[in-house]
Order: C-alpha cells, then structure tokens, then sequence
C-alpha cells in the first residue's frame, strides 16, 4: 500500500485545514487508518484514528474537539480536518495504516511521506 498525503500549509492561529491521504495499491485489505505528527526535537505522536468502516474513531486529547478524521473508501482516501489550529499544532503530519485497532507507531505497516503544518500565532 502507497500513502500520499496533503493539504498541508502556512496559516494563521483559528484557521482552518484539511488534509487528505490517499491510498493506492493492495487497498482491498480493511486497514485502520491513522494520522500522526512530529514537531521539531519532538518524537512522533497519535492524532487520530478511524476504522475502515468509519464507525469508530479516536483522537489525542489535544486535539479532541477542534479535529475530525473520516475516510471515503470509494475513493481510498482518509481525511483530517482541523478547525481552531493552534501554533503549538505546527508539525509534518503523516497518515499511516495497520490491521490493528492502536496508537502503537510500531504497528503500523504502512506510512505516507509527510504533510508540513505550520500555525502562525
């Protein structure tokens, strides 16, 4: 599986963004997808995740309320929108699949490149 995402970008604190990731490849296997991010000398950490059938999420805390991830599997593409962005949210962002419902980094097989999000204050 191949994960491309973007929608990345400069904006202003109580902006808005949405980020995309699309998936190409062996997509037919039922993967749980996840968002992440890394901020500079920081080690990366859990944003949200989504089961395939959408029916279940999860977030980290500090995003919880200001952030909302969803997935359109016709068109192999999960999603992250980002409402009320705080400069303390500025980092690569990255989308990422596995076959298990964790936040474990190490469970997940699959990782896209990296989308940068800087919030200015």
């Amino acid at each position: 599986v191949q994960l491309q995402a973007s929608g990345g970008g400069l904006v202003q604190a109580g902006d808005s963004l949405r980020l995309s990731c699309a998936a190409s490849g062996r997509t037919s296997v039922t993967y749980i997808m996840a968002w992440f991010r890394q901020a500079p000398g920081k080690e990366r950490e859990f944003v949200a995740r989504i089961t395939y059938s959408g029916g279940r999420t999860d977030y980290a805390d500090s995003v919880k309320g200001r952030f909302t991830i969803s997935r359109d599997n016709a068109k192999n593409t999960v999603y992250l929108q980002m409402n009320s962005l705080k400069p303390e949210d500025t980092a690569v962002y990255y989308c990422a699949a596995t076959t298990s419902w964790t936040i474990g980094i190490s469970a997940y097989d699959y990782w896209g490149q990296g989308t940068q999000v800087t919030v200015s204050s």
